[in-house]
């Protein structure tokens, strides 16, 4: 699993490796991670997710050996005129 952007700040991590249970969803995973990282919980409504660098939503049921990514809300820059 990997951590991205702020939300690698809130966890002092940039991987994690977890062993889940074939078919856990996403979005399960994300709840387990809110147990054990809390301040992830600030990005529940924005977060997105990848699965083997693919977005998928909450409800992607997760394989063996599936490299997982959070994703946090990215803002943008403003354009030149």
């Amino acid at each position: 699993m990997k951590f991205f952007a702020a939300l690698h700040d809130m966890t002092g991590r940039r991987e994690l490796d977890l062993e889940v249970r074939e078919g856990l969803t996403v979005g399960e995973l994300r709840r387990d991670l809110y147990a054990r990282f809390p301040r992830l919980a600030d990005y529940s409504g924005s977060l997105m997710y990848s699965v083997n660098a693919d977005y998928v939503p909450a409800d992607y049921p997760l394989g063996d050996g599936d490299e997982v990514a959070f994703i946090p809300p990215v803002s943008g820059g403003a354009h030149a005129h």
